[in-house]
């Protein structure tokens, strides 16, 4: 349980500002009064009425709580809408307000923080985990649509000039997103070298995956294990993409 107390002119007026502020209903929350208004004489010896209104946090009040703290803090207030997916444990956050790229970062690093953080707090003694994004002016989808086209181009530049390119050092969902686009473009392969926050993904020609190297990643037939090799005929199992 947490609380928040208010004033008010009348215990009604300082329950009402409590509840603006929490942004719930009545039923949700309990009230004690912990000060009667006083009405004074000819305006000397005036009280406002004093309340305490608690009410229960919920793993989706706690993100928004924290995620709304944060971002004053961070000098960038915004609106949250909250929406919570109870059956699938999910919970997506969406921002709108002014400056929006300073909460964005360069290429999403410090929305991804923010979402990592808000996680952290959300599942706080939460005994099954729940799963928190964070996104503002659709940047998420955009950036997979920009991933997607990156990849396409990196593997017709690899076949085109018969030799592996590396990409910029991206998170682990980037890694994997380039490693599935690629997944059925016949011909090149994909897998990751370096150690974070420098790892990166190299697109290759097939057949010119580096081999044996544990420190740079197994080869990936866009994004998958490494292909068989004879086989006598047998068509390859199927592969799941990963990041190592």
């Amino acid at each position: 349980m947490k609380y928040l107390e208010t004033k008010g002119d009348t215990i009604d007026a300082a329950v009402e500002s409590a509840l603006a502020q929490l942004g719930l209903s009545r039923d949700d929350v309990s009230v004690e009064v912990l000060k009667q208004p006083k009405s004074g004489f000819l305006g000397f010896g005036k009280e406002p009425a004093l309340v305490r209104v608690s009410y229960e946090t919920t793993p989706t009040a706690r993100a928004v709580d924290f995620l709304q703290g944060l971002l004053i803090r961070f000098g960038t207030p915004a609106d949250i809408h909250a929406e919570e997916d109870i059956r699938e444990h999910t919970i997506a956050l969406t921002l709108t307000g002014d400056n929006m790229n300073a909460v964005i970062g360069h290429h999403g690093d410090t929305l991804d923080a923010i979402q990592y953080l808000t996680n952290i707090v959300t599942n706080r003694k939460e005994e099954e985990r729940w799963r928190v994004t964070v996104d503002t002016e659709n940047y998420r989808a955009k950036r997979e649509e920009n991933l997607a086209a990156l990849a396409h181009k990196t593997a017709q530049k690899a076949l085109k000039y018969r030799k592996p390119v590396a990409l910029e050092p991206m998170n682990p969902h980037e890694r994997r997103t380039i490693h599935a686009t690629l997944q059925e473009v016949e011909g090149v392969t994909t897998y990751s070298v370096g150690t974070e926050p420098n790892r990166k993904v190299i697109v290759a020609p097939e057949g010119m995956a580096p081999a044996g190297d544990s420190r740079q990643g197994s080869p990936k037939k866009s994004g998958g294990s490494r292909r068989r090799r004879g086989g006598h005929g047998k068509k390859p199992a199927a592969k799941t993409v990963t990041e190592e």
